[in-house]
């Protein structure tokens, strides 16, 4: 692809933007290092950001507006480089403050707190500055609703079209538009995820518990991401209301964004119209019921109530691959197992902060098993497949069945490289699912008491690439590797 095909300058201006991004976002964890005079952490803080507003400004002074059209397939090379940079960048405050030592921790950090994953490196989080762990529970709510949205929100002066941008970077095969401009669509949906944050702020206060605690229990909730600043995570509460304020609003988290601007408009029923949603909530209720009463009966027939709501917060905690954790589901019965590993795959509904396969390909999915039976045994029957009342091309089916193809060719090859360090099959199997469904905990080494650590630096680096691939829809990334996409005389 030519210099002119990628529109360079474009693309600088774009990532200086994300720079001058990352320096403010930077500022709360700052003013908490101040206050608690962490002064590595402080000097961390300031040169990162001292150096985040020097790079980002020098674009805007060396280039002005683009006035060439942007080619949507450009927009798969500045939101995957974005995702880099965030990265890079976010990794910074981790190692100069001397929180981790290689740059390999602290890169799979950052990038399981951008993409939301919350899987971790470190084997006791409680020793590490307050305003480090600020930091990382913050990456959570900035890459929870995507890091180009937020710029698209904030900054349409760069004279582009956001839309074909950020269709790069949201999430699930449908996009749902639902005002014209898409900075206006991005700022909307910024509005309630910035709502239902301070709402889970302020009812969490009411547990009693700082707030601190509130916040960054909020971005990892909203954010559907999961780094929690104690080691037991949620259960280190023991309160059973901050477990139900958590639990319902990961599932929030997890539900398509556009209902809820649909919701405000026109009322509560718009969500609950959605073929998609019913069948996330479904699956949450079916699976909740499932596990609880099967504890209930694998333990004796003991504490219903309190097996409903381990069984409700887990689930909850998965579908929404969000990760938080009150109870060891990796020694519950293996019936159990299974129902928590099916979850791994569903993931949240398009267009949310959640991650995995998204609901609603999983529901084509199976409605395309169903149709395939009915023409088995009617071959000459019309069989549409239909989403919410409304028939699916066959273009929308074929990519449903691609995506759902492609991933499970990435989790094969994700587990295979990560077999190279020798560790079993469950442990290498649940570890890539986690990285590219951005789940966060597995099973056996990585299981929800667990952590990364024990891993090379090479597997690090691969759970990384997992995280960005499967936070960026698989293709985003993918494209940049065809020959096809750098032919300069494509058009798209």
């Amino acid at each position: 692809m030519s210099v002119k095909s990628v529109k360079l300058k474009t693309t600088l201006r774009i990532e200086g933007s994300l720079l001058l991004v990352m320096a403010v976002s930077m500022l709360p964890p700052l003013l908490i290092a101040l206050a608690e005079k962490e002064a590595a952490s402080l000097r961390a803080f300031m040169l990162v950001i001292a150096g985040c507003i020097v790079l980002g400004v020098i674009p805007f002074i060396l280039f002005g507006p683009s006035q060439r059209k942007i080619k949507s397939r450009d927009g798969f090379l500045i939101v995957s480089l974005s995702w880099l940079v965030a990265s890079v960048v976010g990794a910074l405050p981790f190692l100069l403050s001397g929180a981790m030592s290689s740059f390999a921790d602290a890169f799979f950090e950052s990038v399981s707190g951008f993409t939301t994953t919350g899987s971790s490196i470190l084997t006791d989080v409680e020793v590490l500055p307050r305003s480090i762990l600020f930091w990382r529970s913050f990456t959570h709510w900035l890459g929870g609703m995507g890091i180009i949205v937020f710029i698209t929100a904030l900054m349409p002066v760069f004279g582009i079209n956001g839309q074909l941008i950020a269709n790069s970077e949201t999430t699930g095969p449908t996009k749902g538009k639902i005002l014209a401009r898409f900075s206006d669509q991005s700022r909307q949906l910024y509005k309630i995820y910035i709502a239902m944050t301070l709402v889970q702020i302020i009812l969490l206060k009411f547990s009693g518990i700082s707030l601190y605690d509130c916040a960054v229990h909020t971005f990892g909730s909203v954010g559907t991401g999961g780094l929690s600043i104690y080691n037991d995570s949620i259960a280190h509460y023991n309160n059973v209301y901050i477990e139900l304020v958590i639990a319902v609003f990961m599932l929030l988290a997890a539900m398509n964004f556009n209902l809820y601007y649909a919701a405000l408009k026109r009322g509560p029923k718009e969500i609950f119209r959605d073929e998609e949603a019913r069948f996330f909530l479904l699956v949450v209720g079916v699976i909740t019921t499932l596990i609880a009463v099967y504890n209930w009966i694998f333990d004796g027939f003991e504490a219903i109530g309190e097996k409903f709501m381990d069984s409700f917060f887990q689930v909850s905690s998965i579908i929404s691959t969000t990760g938080y954790m009150t109870d060891d589901y990796d020694v519950w019965p293996t019936f159990s197992k299974m129902m928590i590993l099916l979850l791994f795959f569903i993931g949240g509904c398009s267009s949310s902060t959640g991650g995995g396969i998204k609901a609603v390909r999983v529901l084509v999915g199976l409605k395309l098993v169903r149709r395939g039976v009915s023409l088995k045994l009617h071959p000459s029957r019309i069989a549409p497949v239909t989403l919410s009342d409304k028939e699916l091309g066959s273009d929308a089916t074929i990519r449903v069945s691609n995506f759902i193809f492609t991933y499970l060719c990435i989790l094969l090859l994700g587990t295979l490289l990560l077999a190279f360090d020798g560790h079993d099959l469950i442990t290498n199997l649940s570890a890539a699912a986690s990285s590219l469904g951005n789940v966060g905990p597995g099973f056996n080494l990585v299981g929800p008491t667990m952590n990364y650590s024990f891993f090379s630096d090479f597997a690090k680096y691969t759970c990384s690439v997992l995280m960005i691939v499967g936070r960026l829809e698989l293709f985003t990334v993918l494209a940049l590797f065809s020959r096809h996409y750098w032919n300069p005389d494509r058009v798209n």
